[in-house]
């Protein structure tokens, strides 16, 4: 009986297991990130039992080379990957094995030196002020296929006020709390990875925040959510984007003109305002400058298409 249990404790699945209860309890991961990783090692432990011919376990994964991974990656490459999912096929992997390392001494130097493919950098796309502005003002007077009671309108508007005016994840805002408000000048917001950084309300989100919670039926909890859907539970991402493709629809807008897209445009306007990169920074919750600085490229495209159209020699 000992044998046969210690035979489960080296084989993949049970790691993958650990790795899940890894992800979720100690790191904190976001559902998004424990799904995907999950996904990503299904799938490898499924290529596995094909490339090796059986099920893998710890000894194999320790002895994989180059060569076994790439073809895990060329195998998802025929299945329509592109080059960017690849990348983060690759990344879950890597961070699987760095799981490995400290929790079953598991080392493997081929998978350390990878690198994923090269892929064209994706700039963010953000919504002009005009846009976000529009989308503020359609959200307060939506006319859909099923009419809105007016407590929702106000619900949309406010939720679309916070990611513009605080730069807020979709994420971020459905996770308030009815006792967060009424909001403060500044709200305390738990971002990716359980970090928690303070970001400025300004006073607009703050009216359309108050403005919704006098017209909402439900709340009154401090525990319970401070988004609701129609039926009085939490209102969902999925329900949020919905409306926001009503919208942009109605408006003429582009499917870029998503929730991300207002945080994008939180931004991008700050740095066009002449914001401090770091501020911004601090403000979005990045936890690298890299990732802040690609609004930086998005800026300076900005001011050549203003030159190229303003400049009487351009």
């Amino acid at each position: 009986m000992t044998d046969a249990a210690d035979s489960d404790d080296r084989m993949l699945s049970h790691w993958r297991d650990a790795f899940a209860r890894h992800l979720k309890s100690e790191k904190r991961a976001s559902a998004y990130t424990q799904r995907n990783y999950g996904a990503t090692l299904e799938r490898f432990d499924a290529f596995l039992r094909g490339h090796i011919g059986a099920a893998a376990t710890l000894d194999h994964l320790a002895a994989l080379e180059t060569r076994d991974f790439r073809a895990f990656l060329a195998e998802r490459r025929n299945e329509g990957l592109s080059p960017p999912s690849l990348k983060l096929e690759l990344s879950a992997l890597k961070t699987f094995y760095k799981f490995l390392k400290k929790r079953a001494d598991i080392d493997n130097d081929a998978i350390a030196v990878m690198r994923g493919p090269k892929a064209k950098e994706r700039l963010p796309r953000p919504v002009n002020e005009a846009d976000a502005e529009a989308l503020i003002e359609a959200a307060q007077t939506q006319k859909t296929s099923v009419r809105k009671e007016t407590w929702e309108q106000a619900r949309d508007a406010a939720l679309m006020t916070l990611l513009y005016g605080a730069g807020l994840r979709i994420s971020e805002a459905l996770s308030l709390r009815w006792g967060d408000a009424p909001l403060g000048e500044t709200l305390r917001i738990k971002g990716k990875g359980a970090k928690t950084r303070q970001v400025p309300v300004v006073p607009a989100a703050r009216e359309a925040v108050e403005a919704y919670r006098k017209l909402c039926p439900y709340g009154g909890e401090a525990d319970g959510p401070l988004f609701f859907s129609t039926r009085g539970k939490p209102l969902s991402a999925t329900l949020a984007q919905r409306t926001m493709a009503k919208l942009r629809a109605a408006l003429g807008l582009p499917d870029s003109a998503t929730p991300h897209a207002l945080r994008h445009a939180f931004a991008t306007h700050l740095l066009s305002a002449g914001g401090d990169l770091r501020a911004i920074q601090e403000l979005l919750g990045h936890a690298s400058l890299a990732a802040t600085q690609r609004y930086t490229k998005i800026d300076r495209d900005n001011l050549i298409r203003a030159y190229d159209k303003a400049h009487p020699r351009a």
